[in-house]
């Protein structure tokens, strides 16, 4: 049974940093290509990250230079660094794997920027 399992939201002030965390179960993990989404209020599910079954990245360029996608095979888990953070980075963020041809999406972490 794949499970992600999304960690890290919190409110921020403008201009700083939190990071999050994905744990991911139930797939061969360092072969698989992973995403970061996220949702703002009344918007439509965006793409924010990527990385490779070969650890190669891209990123929106609503987050470029401020976000890192990362993963950690030892814990199984990918990680999304936001810097600098705005008000629009206020989301409810996701984390996406696709393995065997089968999409599988976490339940989702609030991030909220706001002074």
């Amino acid at each position: 049974q794949v499970q992600l399992v999304e960690s890290g939201g919190a409110l921020v002030q403008p201009g700083g940093s939190l990071r999050l965390s994905c744990a991911v179960s139930g797939i061969i993990f360092s072969l698989s290509g992973m995403a970061w989404y996220r949702q703002g209020p009344g918007r439509q599910r965006e793409w924010v990250a990527s990385i490779s079954h070969t650890r190669n990245t891209l990123y929106a360029d609503s987050v470029k230079g401020r976000a890192t996608i990362s993963t950690d095979n030892t814990k199984n888990t990918v990680y999304l660094q936001m810097n600098s953070l705005k008000s629009e980075d206020t989301a409810v963020y996701y984390c996406k794997v696709v393995f065997n041809g089968n999409t599988y999406w976490g339940q989702g972490t609030q991030v909220t920027v706001s002074s």
